[in-house]
């Protein structure tokens, strides 16, 4: 002990260092809104009552905003009544204290400034708090969270800070909006394919919606079985492929395909990557794990697989994660790899944020897809979300989802841009086999025929254009779509 005293400089002494703020700059923003309520609208997006670090200036700013958002004069003389019954200013003597502020005033020009430096010491302090936070939950953790949780949510805090200073976005002038409308149609129109969006990979699915575009919310939602995961892998697959192949020409690239996040919350990393594999070798991914195959598909499998190795498909397959954990996530996959487009299997699986909402699954799947439109918009990317239907399909003749048999998840139909449900009638057709050797047998047979391998993509929603019917063909041992091709359609035969 003796030692460590001695360490110590005789003229040293412990000074206690305050928490970073200037009481100047918010008692001249305030005095500058007394004097002229008009300059409340330059600062009113982006400063809040806890930003300011005397306690009685964010209660000073919070009756001035409740004034003038009332359409209503905020003055030394109109706030005196609330100052005056309010126990905490009683100290300061409130309406002296408001008088000395208005009086005391000396620039209402610079109130755009004192707001900045208002707002950025806030954002020190935060840092300093969270930086305490680490330290202490480091040192004495709860017995459930592991180190990695807690890095999660030091990511998840250090990104909204970051977020915050943006201070969101103001009006945008027409010009700019008829600007960005002009460029998506160049775009559109200089592509092959003519979409403007990212290429789905399907043509006709393509033609409907332009592609898959900047800043929408995608639904696929359909019973079990129906294909889901595997149309959103082939979609994956083929987004991430196409940006990854072709020569060095990087703009091309990007114009091709994108950056692709998958958050697999059903199956883990590697059976995705085993169907990818299968459709892209046409081996059934039912022999690809029982290891029946023979040594020429093995080879093709690992011909394949030192292909796509390097294709910028990122896969999430942490199970019960939360809509807050998800955008932290998206959002780090974005600032370092510039992701384009997130797919999420499945909506019903994802948890809220929010624990009030434990008990009413409607309203938790409401805020979790109200979440994943505004992730689209802040990122501007597509967002793919699949969705379990209700089981009321399966109790009617006509087994075709439809938009009301969504009406009990949410608010999927109101937040989506785009609902599509996949519909394979060979999967119910297949349950309804008549005993061999009987007339209905035959007509059984003829009726499978027709739809064997035959999907159909009904848009039940496009905010941008048409609902049609898009049919396709489903082939189930490798888990692939492709685009249907019609008798009328194939080209003519010569003899």
């Amino acid at each position: 002990m003796t030692s460590i005293i001695q360490n110590i400089p005789s003229n040293s002494e412990d000074e206690y260092r305050q928490l970073p703020h200037n009481l100047d700059a918010e008692q001249q923003l305030l005095g500058a809104l007394l004097v002229n309520n008009d300059l409340f609208d330059k600062i009113s997006s982006y400063l809040k009552i806890e930003h300011f670090f005397e306690h009685i200036h964010g209660v000073i700013f919070d009756n001035i905003s409740k004034l003038i958002l009332s359409n209503k004069l905020a003055s030394p003389i109109t706030l005196k009544t609330q100052i005056d019954n309010d126990e905490r200013f009683e100290e300061i003597d409130g309406s002296k204290y408001l008088i000395k502020l208005a009086a005391e005033s000396s620039s209402i020009i610079n109130i755009d400034e004192y707001a900045q430096i208002i707002r950025h010491l806030y954002t020190w302090r935060s840092l300093i708090d969270l930086g305490n936070d680490v330290v202490n939950v480091s040192y004495s953790p709860p017995a459930d969270m592991t180190p990695f949780d807690h890095l999660e949510y030091i990511e998840q805090k250090l990104y909204s800070l970051a977020e915050d200073e943006k201070y969101g976005n103001d009006f945008k002038n027409f010009s700019t909006a008829l600007t960005e409308a002009i460029d998506t149609a160049a775009s559109a129109y200089h592509k092959d394919g003519q979409v403007s969006g990212l290429s789905s990979g399907f043509k006709d699915l393509d033609k409907v919606l332009g592609g898959l575009q900047p800043s929408d919310l995608l639904i696929i939602a359909g019973r079990p079985s129906m294909g889901k995961t595997a149309f959103a892998t082939n979609i994956a697959f083929h987004i991430a492929n196409a940006f990854n192949i072709g020569d060095n020409d990087t703009e091309k690239k990007q114009s091709q395909g994108a950056v692709v996040g998958f958050f697999s919350l059903e199956m883990s990393s590697s059976q995705l990557a085993t169907r990818i594999i299968s459709e892209q070798t046409s081996v059934s991914s039912d022999k690809i794990r029982k290891g029946q195959i023979s040594n020429i598909e093995y080879d093709r499998l690992i011909d394949v697989a030192r292909k796509l190795q390097d294709i910028p498909l990122f896969i999430d397959e942490t199970g019960g994660i939360s809509i807050g954990q998800l955008i932290a996530r998206a959002r780090k996959l974005k600032r370092q790899n510039n992701l384009g487009i997130l797919i999420i299997d499945y909506l019903q699986l994802l948890t809220s944020s929010n624990r009030r909402y434990n008990e009413n699954r409607v309203q938790e799947l409401s805020e979790i897809t109200q979440s994943l439109k505004a992730l689209a918009k802040e990122l501007n990317i597509p967002i793919i979300a699949l969705s379990q239907l209700s089981r009321q399909v399966e109790n009617r003749d006509d087994k075709k989802p439809q938009l009301s048999d969504l009406r009990e998840s949410g608010s999927i139909e109101q937040d989506a841009d785009v609902v599509m449900f996949l519909y394979r009638e060979e999967y119910y057709l297949e349950k309804k086999q008549p005993r061999e050797g009987t007339e209905e047998y035959m007509q059984w047979q003829e009726s499978m025929e027709e739809v064997h391998q035959k999907a159909e993509v009904i848009i039940g929603k496009n905010r941008h254009g048409p609902t049609p019917v898009i049919e396709m063909y489903f082939d189930g041992n490798v888990t692939r779509f492709t685009d249907y091709t019609s008798d009328d359609k194939l080209p003519e035969r010569f003899d």
